[in-house]
């Protein structure tokens, strides 16, 4: 297929539609219900209090604001995919945000700016001391301010949502490519998120990561647990992983959008998997295994998160039959051995990338880990 094929293919799959709202009528259609921002994004996307104040001052100097990108749902709401922490701040100064839970948030005073110092201390209205209030005008002016809007109907491919979160995460701290997908699946199935979210939770799979502290506020743990379900696939969709990222993302939104999701079965799977793991090592379930010193060394290793939790639920019935002493020591052995297998440490290092490694050692861990 030609380039111009390869375009016209790709743009029959993304239908937009674009043009300037006030904030007034922004703010109205998110009290109507018409527009959700997803409070749960909240946890993910991260401002600080001089940036929200920075936005109030671009707004009233009349300063451009960047495109706010949004999808529109079979049911016509719009969903917000770019510009959320800017209008998430806009709502939350006008006294309109509401959180997860469903109360109003109350916003902290703005900070002095370059070209505003006089914001310091300044609230959309304080009824108990009108020089902390913007003046009636200044308010009129915010609400009047207008903002380029991009919608991509509902007609486009589910998939792109995520690449408009990937490509479009303008301001604030960038997000890791999971937080985009933690967004993403939100947006497609948010029950399924919920469902995810209590899976990356449960004590025997915390018990068995030893991940960062860095890597748990960037929910590595939720990467992890996709990891996990996605690849659990035949050998042959293994080997056409071409970039790891985009295979994740393309099993994640699979799961999502699929009714016949066994979602019970998985979480026996994944549950029982990991139970077996703290119960024979605990945290020294995915470190390196030195055979001098006798002991498990280092971080997480992900090649050995690949292979060993993915092997073992292959498995899993089998390992559950074994009386728990037997089954320990074994597993400990099992695990132990992995790392001492030559041809297994050359297809797993650091310096190998995860489309050639994980068509080798998922099968391999496979194999190997048969009761």
């Amino acid at each position: 297929m030609g380039l111009q094929e390869e375009i016209d293919a790709k743009a029959k799959e993304i239908h937009t539609d674009a043009y300037a709202m006030s904030i007034g009528e922004i703010v109205s259609m998110y009290k109507s219900g018409e527009l959700d921002i997803h409070p749960e994004f909240q946890r993910y996307f991260r401002w600080t209090a001089q940036q929200k104040s920075r936005l109030i001052e671009s707004i009233l100097l009349g300063i451009p604001l960047p495109s706010i990108f949004v999808s529109q749902r079979e049911d016509g709401v719009w969903d917000v995919i770019d510009g959320l922490q800017r209008l998430s701040t806009l709502f939350e100064f006008m006294g309109e945000w509401r959180d997860e839970s469903g109360q109003v948030r109350t916003a902290p005073a703005l900070l002095a700016t370059a070209y505003l110092p006089a914001l310091a201390g300044k609230y959309w209205e304080n009824e108990d001391d009108e020089g902390q209030s913007l003046t009636n005008a200044q308010r009129l002016a915010i609400k009047r301010s207008k903002l380029a809007i991009n919608i991509i109907k509902k007609e486009s491919d589910p998939g792109t949502k995520y690449e408009l979160f990937q490509r479009l995460n303008t301001g604030g701290t960038q997000l890791t490519p999971q937080e985009v997908r933690n967004c993403v699946l939100i947006t497609v199935n948010r029950d399924f998120h919920i469902w995810f979210e209590r899976l990356a939770g449960l004590s025997v799979f915390r018990d068995s990561i030893a991940t960062s502290e860095r890597q748990d506020e960037e929910r590595y743990d939720l990467e992890l647990a996709l990891r996990f379900f996605a690849c659990d696939a035949t050998d042959e969709k293994l080997k056409q992983i071409v970039d790891v990222g985009d295979f994740l993302t393309a099993r994640m939104l699979t799961f999502a959008m699929d009714d016949k999701f066994d979602q019970r079965a998985a979480e026996a799977r994944f549950a029982g998997t990991f139970a077996l793991l703290a119960e024979a090592l605990g945290d020294d379930a995915f470190r390196r295994y030195d055979p001098v010193k006798q002991r498990f060394l280092g971080g997480f290793s992900v090649s050995a998160f690949e292979t060993i939790a993915v092997g073992l639920a292959a498995s899993l019935d089998g390992w559950q039959g074994l009386n728990p002493p037997d089954r320990n020591a074994r597993l400990r052995e099992r695990i132990q051995s992995m790392w001492a297998n030559a041809d297994w440490r050359a297809h797993s290092g650091s310096g190998i990338r995860g489309n050639l490694r994980i068509p080798y050692v998922v099968p391999w861990g496979r194999a190997h880990f048969r009761p």
